[in-house]
């Protein structure tokens, strides 16, 4: 069903059995009926606000998918003990933390410890990308929350991999190269910072040159963007569809035909062999690349899940539940008594032997106090 320019659509992959066996739509339909429309009304609030927000919620939930898995690890503050993956450089321009810190306060106020940080990324996400008009797919919920995150572990592909080297990044996670360039999509609304692909203007690998994959005619306006100055910490940046900026539709892939992608790897996406036919797919057929984009995203989001006792549900998005101390063996009751020791028989005296007087009578032991 098609409804102004998005789908409605129900995916189930089994591509991690043990996992997605526990997964399900609506999860939260009795335990926390509300959840999702808590979700969606906070997203459209902030939207509302600022329409960058998907793309902020794109690359957030990508870059926790792709490190230890949909675990929320992204989510953890740093301690005085562990540097978590907020700290990575990858990370450094991951943005809308407070707006999932705001969804989480709202949730433990309808459901205490019920919905996961994990699953209101996913959530999140997809309502994100519904509003800036891409498609409307059906999550899977019931994930739970990671106990770790560690800056070590993040090990995310950068904007000058290569196709093949990107492929084995994407496959070692469950995913097909199609899918990639259904997911690298998501591009259509994201930005990218100078510093990410400046060297394609002036001197592209050394060569003293631009990059010649790009069209000559987006060089100049580049650099006239990155020469600006900038009140961004991470210096000027630029939309990486320079046609429908914050629209989720399929010009990305125009663009790259057109050799006016802004990051390498976006390029060669159009350029090389295993991929060119799948980009040009998608830039003649919007239906096909939202539909294709929605059946990746589902499965993304599967990637590596926790369920059923494994994690956590955190109370507060940015760590870890306190450790509970150890619930005792007899909860409730106060602490057993050690038995008294029966006393042993006397031996009766054998033939020939004096009768002993019967001991006085004895001081009973004292049991000892158990703390």
């Amino acid at each position: 069903m098609r409804t102004k320019g998005s789908f409605v659509l129900f995916f189930f992959f089994f591509i991690f059995p043990l996992a997605l066996a526990q997964l399900r739509p609506g999860f939260y339909g009795t335990s926390c009926p509300r959840a999702e429309s808590i979700v969606s009304d906070l997203v459209q609030k902030r939207f509302s606000a600022d329409n960058s927000v998907t793309a902020a919620l794109l690359r957030m939930h990508f870059h926790d998918c792709f490190v230890t898995g949909c675990d929320a690890s992204i989510l953890i503050d740093s301690t005085n003990q562990t540097q978590s993956e907020k700290e990575s450089g990858a990370n450094q321009t991951v943005r809308e933390f407070e707006l999932i810190d705001e969804i989480k306060k709202a949730l433990e106020a309808e459901c205490p410890s019920t919905v996961s940080c994990a699953d209101i990324i996913t959530l999140a996400t997809r309502d994100a990308v519904t509003l800036a008009g891409g498609p409307r797919y059906t999550v899977l919920t019931g994930r739970r929350d990671g106990l770790r995150s560690n800056v070590d572990d993040v090990d995310l592909p950068g904007p000058q991999i290569s196709v093949p080297d990107a492929q084995q990044v994407f496959q070692a996670k469950g995913l097909t190269s199609d899918e990639m360039v259904s997911l690298l999509g998501a591009h259509t609304v994201g930005f990218a910072h100078c510093s990410f692909f400046k060297d394609r203007l002036t001197n592209f690998q050394g060569t003293g040159l631009p990059d010649p994959t790009m069209n000559v005619t987006l060089i100049p306006k580049l650099r006239r963007i990155c020469d600006a100055a900038s009140t961004d910490n991470f210096g000027p940046k630029t939309f990486l569809d320079q046609s429908t900026n914050f629209v989720f539709d399929n010009k990305f892939h125009s663009e790259i035909l057109s050799r006016r992608g802004i990051l390498q790897i976006d390029q060669e996406l159009a350029l090389d062999r295993s991929t060119a036919p799948m980009v040009s797919k998608f830039a003649f057929n919007s239906d096909e690349f939202l539909r294709s984009f929605a059946s990746a995203m589902v499965k993304m989001g599967n990637i590596q899940v926790l369920v059923g006792n494994a994690g956590e549900i955190r109370q507060n998005c940015r760590a870890f539940n306190p450790l509970k101390a150890p619930t005792p063996s007899n909860p409730g009751n106060t602490p057993k008594p050690i038995p008294k020791p029966k006393p042993k028989p006397r031996p009766r005296p054998g033939k020939g032997e004096r009768k002993q007087k019967p001991p006085g009578k004895e001081r009973k032991n004292k049991i000892p106090r158990i703390f």
